[in-house]
């Protein structure tokens, strides 16, 4: 699987459900497998299986978001909500407060680059404020929260249009990494937020820029800059990132945005 080869990978994961039907780790592989093949409601039924056989709580937990994965996937934002609603519901019951917050955000950027900004910013703050650092835990810790809420804000700004409070908010981003030190992980989000305003402001060069000095294992960034050199006409590179979207053999939220995406750009009129 971790090499591509998913139709190999798909036939070891049956042989092992074969013989070990009620194998908790073999489902839900199987299930995450068939999502990246585009093969939903299969993988759906494979991931509710292993859901049935989870062994403990926070492997419960991971399966849950993963099935809210499948229906972002396949687009179904009223299954992505309900999905996630019910997980921060039997996180908070199982007093994983920080898995609750997680979950809300999760869906807040799922709504949002699906273009439910009001959505997005109602489940993102929700979810910042639930994770934000209380006045006596260490700076560094409130810091990071500034930097990322920062680096959510500026996003959301640059989805409405107001370029200029973007703008604004990646400059405080930088003032912030400056009292971080500059840690090398700051740098990648400030080449992900800085490309990310610049696609929305149209400014298709400084994104591509911006973009390709980020972290270029991240389908979502992958996908973005597809998109940046698609806008500026050159279908070359376009497609060249699209691919590299699709090689990417990862299961996360970034690729549950990006993957669709660039699938339905290699399987149009252009490709």
């Amino acid at each position: 699987m971790s090499q591509g080869k998913h139709e190999d990978a798909e036939r070891l994961y049956r042989q092992a459900i074969g013989l070990s039907p009620r194998s908790f780790e073999a489902a839900r592989a199987l299930g995450v497998l068939l999502n990246l093949k585009g093969q939903y409601p299969e993988a759906r039924t494979y991931l509710q299986r292993a859901l049935s056989v989870a062994p403990t709580p926070v492997v419960r937990h991971q399966t849950t978001a993963e099935l809210a994965l499948s229906y972002a996937f396949e687009g179904r934002l009223d299954d992505v909500r309900h999905q996630f609603e019910e997980l921060r519901r039997q996180q908070q019951l199982d007093s994983d407060a920080a898995g609750a917050a997680a979950s809300a955000r999760s869906l807040g950027r799922i709504l949002l680059e699906a273009g439910d900004t009001d959505g997005g910013r109602k489940w993102y703050e929700l979810g910042y404020m639930e994770w934000k650092p209380q006045a006596t835990q260490p700076e560094s810790e409130r810091l990071l929260w500034e930097l990322r809420w920062r680096h959510m804000e500026a996003r959301i700004a640059s989805r409405e249009g107001k370029i200029t409070e973007a703008k604004r908010l990646l400059g405080e981003f930088e003032s912030i990494m400056q009292k971080r030190g500059h840690a090398a992980e700051d740098k990648e989000l400030y080449r992900w937020v800085a490309g990310y305003v610049a696609f929305y402001a149209k400014d298709y060069d400084r994104a591509i820029t911006e973009l390709t000095q980020a972290d270029l294992s991240d389908p979502f960034i992958l996908d973005l800059t597809a998109r940046a050199y698609e806008a500026k006409g050159d279908m070359t590179n376009a497609r060249e990132y699209y691919r590299r979207t699709l090689a990417s053999n990862v299961h996360n939220l970034q690729s549950a945005i990006a993957r669709p995406h660039a699938r339905a750009k290699l399987s149009g009129p252009s490709e």
